[in-house]
């Protein structure tokens, strides 16, 4: 029987089960190990810190997400097929470990989140994503 998100450990692992998926994606894992090289040992901290704040409003993390995917945006333009791939793994790992309250509003916010990300990129690099 599967539990709810709880507890840091909690967010650790399905930060780390996500971008283990994330490495072996054809569709998206390009940005991550191409575009911009990824430091795996500072970006898990740091998205660790991120959702733990989204489920437990920890105060832990402290960045602008927007500037960073617009900046990845610049040195490879992400199509509206990337953030749908993204959310599809994202909750499919979620699934996958966890479920309950948490475990939706996780969900619930990475999808608010990256439709917020996707129309922001599109309106200030002034096109629409294809």
């Amino acid at each position: 029987m599967k539990k709810d998100i709880e507890s840091r450990n909690d967010i650790e692992l399905l930060i780390n089960s996500f971008y283990h998926k994330v490495k072996k994606d054809e569709h998206i894992r390009h940005f991550f190990t191409e575009v911009v090289n990824v430091n795996w040992e500072k970006h898990l901290p740091v998205m660790y810190n991120f959702w733990e704040n989204i489920i437990f409003h920890t105060g832990t993390y402290t960045g602008n997400p927007m500037e960073l995917h617009l900046h990845l945006h610049q040195l490879s333009p992400l199509k509206t097929s990337d953030f749908e791939q993204w959310i599809k793994l994202f909750t499919t790992t979620v699934d996958e470990l966890f479920k309950g309250s948490n475990a939706e509003q996780v969900k619930q916010r990475a999808l608010s989140i990256a439709t917020v990300m996707r129309i922001k990129i599109a309106e200030l690099s002034e096109g629409k994503l294809i």
